[in-house]
């Protein structure tokens, strides 16, 4: 295996935390103490290494995914948060690096997959679809690529476990044509204002598309019913939020919106 440095701070365990709690993903596997994803064709491997990660094989296409999936665009030397819970949530959980779904097309399935379900569920729907549209590599499946999941038909998206709607909606990303290129260098409202035309992707969804490939610094997914019960949790005095009031508390968090949230959720689910 082949070195790669990752920015620091950096803590491989905080930061490949997701692919272990919800359960195996089929696309991005945790397997005996490493994370295999399909890049290239490729199946490669990626084990912490001290300030850094061991990856094999490790070339100019794998690493720059490798970075990417590893969070290295956030800037967190920047990342010192004034308000009392979030510095003390940064200080425990230093050197996470939120994790980046590397290709536009699986966030979106992702994030649709996940609408009204819970992560778990919504990663079991995932996985059948994976195998079924999928090119396994290894012990990893590349994911589905658009232009195979466009040919699907919704009732073989409905076997899988998609909902009528659901199936609906996925087959109309794949058909759509987005230009994701451009989409990556458009401002935040009009990639929002994209997204949003498209069935079945509301905010929600497009904040999230945001936070978690383009690791937008101030997306923050107001909406997220995980977000929003931590955020009440930690500042609804007793009480449950709105999406609103959420959206209200995360202009404090200002320039990381997205860090904050990522902080907030992990440090809800960590002990401690």
């Amino acid at each position: 295996m082949a070195y790669l440095a990752v920015p620091e701070p950096f803590s491989f365990e905080h930061t490949t935390e997701r692919f272990r709690v919800f359960g195996p993903d089929y696309a991005s596997l945790w397997h005996e103490g490493g994370l295999h994803r399909v890049i290239g064709g490729r199946e490669v491997r990626i084990e912490s290494a001290p300030g850094g990660v061991d990856v094999e094989p490790l070339d100019d296409e794998t690493g720059p995914v490798v970075l990417k999936l590893l969070g290295a665009e956030f800037d967190l030397d920047a990342f010192r948060p004034t308000e009392p819970r979030l510095a003390r949530l940064a200080t425990r959980l230093r050197g996470f690096r939120p994790p980046l779904t590397t290709d536009p097309f699986e966030m979106l399935v992702g994030a649709i997959s996940a609408q009204q379900i819970s992560l778990r569920a919504a990663l079991s729907v995932r996985n059948r679809f994976v195998q079924r549209f999928g090119v396994r590599a290894g012990l990893a499946y590349a994911f589905p690529a658009t232009e195979r999941v466009s040919r699907a038909e919704p009732e073989e998206l409905r076997a899988l476990g998609f909902s009528r709607r659901k199936a609906d909606y996925v087959l109309a990303l794949a058909r759509a044509g987005l230009d994701y290129v451009a989409l990556a260098g458009a401002a935040d409202e009009d990639v929002k204002a994209t997204l949003v035309e498209l069935p079945g992707i509301g905010e929600w969804t497009a904040d999230w598309f945001l936070a978690r490939h383009l690791a937008r610094p101030h997306a923050w997914p107001a909406g997220d019913l995980a977000l929003r019960k931590v955020v009440s949790a930690f500042y609804g005095d007793g009480r449950s939020l709105t999406t609103q009031e959420v959206r209200e508390i995360g202009a404090r968090f200002e320039p990381f919106q997205n860090l904050s949230a990522h902080y907030l959720l992990l440090g809800n689910r960590l002990p401690g």
